[in-house]
């Protein structure tokens, strides 16, 4: 009984780490406000391309170092990993409030990127040095929903202290405080170490398996799904103030709408992925995902913007974690080596918000970044009907 306890609260401080992870997801809050505070003196067809600069910077990090987090996790254990990339996100918190400016804001999501990019990788493996057996999948299950309780919470705290501590960079010390506190709650916890291998993947063997076209394909989904997430994340606020006249407080409860419901979708397909078949989940997921950005186009009306925001987060909820599995179950063997290639494509969350930029600046509306987002979920929508892995259910 009395190790079951301690079982059970070593696994708090683990399971509080995932709130911190969902810190990155204020980079679409951070993108609003740095186009309307910095980039005022910028000719108006660049201003979003500079802005989407910010999750450029922070997304493109999972590229560059999801496998060397990956050779350093086997030298220096999970435990101390997730220590070090919540030190980088106390640093990275406190760089706006030094300087307030467009360049030290990319330098601070660079180093949240960082940050994030190391939690990620890191924080699943330590997970399964707390939980074991059957607990673990409900585990990891409960860790992404704190994820996206924090994503949701974001926008709410930036309106917060925006109105009521008279600067929206105030969330920025709230969240370091809470992450110091993380850290200091995991560094004293005890919880026994994985045993460490000097035996660590190179580049070369990990992209490899890319030669696999289902590998491939699946690894474009992933690509594509973080696109979508990151891009309507960043594109929401900015669609709200150009077709509802919203000032940027106001549209801010963009994101925290497609949060809420992009929650409640992860929360109730934990349920129905247990009974159903992944496959048919995954096709009429990215069915509705599909009908809904097609709808956003044209949708002038406030509330109406409001619900396909609704619509799109819970019908991409599910999408990350379905792909994700169908790509162990492709080659189970090299689980280890596919789930550093799939944290690697979170660079989506990069490389579409910058297209993203250039379109809207090119068309001259947020419709350009609506374009984007919505051919992302056509090649989700092509995968879904494309990919075959036999053990998939």
């Amino acid at each position: 009984m009395t190790k079951n306890k301690s079982i059970s609260m070593n696994v708090l401080p683990v399971m509080f780490g995932f709130f911190i992870m969902g810190f990155c997801d204020v980079v679409g809050i951070t993108t609003m406000h740095v186009k309307e505070d910095l980039l005022g003196g910028f000719s108006p067809e660049f201003r979003d391309t500079l802005s989407n600069m910010i999750p450029v910077v922070l997304f493109s990090m999972f590229l560059l170092f999801s496998v060397p987090t990956g050779i350093l996790m086997n030298k220096i254990g999970r435990k101390n990993t997730v220590l070090i990339s919540n030190l980088i996100t106390i640093v990275a918190m406190f760089i706006p409030l030094i300087q307030y400016s467009f360049t030290m804001s990319l330098i601070a999501f660079a180093l949240l990127g960082i940050a994030n990019t190391i939690l990620q990788v890191s924080l699943n493996p330590l997970l399964t040095n707390v939980v074991q057996g059957d607990k673990l999948t409900s585990s990891l299950t409960a860790g992404q929903f704190v994820k996206a309780v924090s994503a949701f919470i974001g926008p709410f705290l930036a309106a917060f202290t925006a109105t009521k501590l008279g600067n929206w960079q105030y969330i920025f010390p709230i969240y370091a405080v809470i992450t110091l506190i993380s850290t200091i709650w995991l560094m004293l916890t005890p919880i026994d170490r994985e045993p460490v291998t000097n035996q660590a993947n190179s580049f070369g063997s990990v992209f490899g398996l890319l030669k696999d076209n289902t590998i491939l394909l699946l690894f474009l989904g992933i690509v594509c799904v973080v696109g979508v997430d990151v891009g309507l994340n960043t594109a929401a606020p900015k669609i709200l103030m150009e077709r509802c006249g919203m000032n940027s407080i106001d549209a801010g409860y963009g994101p925290s709408v497609y949060f809420a419901f992009r929650t409640l979708g992860a929360f109730i397909g934990a349920f129905v992925l247990a009974k159903f078949s992944s496959k048919v989940f995954f096709r009429i997921s990215t069915v509705i995902a599909v009908l809904a950005l097609i709808s956003l186009i044209f949708a002038t009306n406030q509330m109406l913007v409001f619900i396909l925001f609704a619509v799109i987060g819970f019908s991409i909820a599910n999408v990350f974690s379905i792909i994700f599995s169908m790509a162990i179950q492709t080659l189970p063997s090299k689980a280890n080596e596919i789930s550093g290639l799939m944290i690697t494509g979170v660079f989506g969350g990069a490389i579409i918000p910058f297209i993203m930029g250039l379109t809207s600046d090119t068309i001259g509306s947020q419709v350009g970044s609506i374009l984007i987002i919505l051919l992302s979920a056509i090649y989700l929508l092509f995968s879904a009907f494309t990919v075959r892995v036999d053990s998939a259910k």
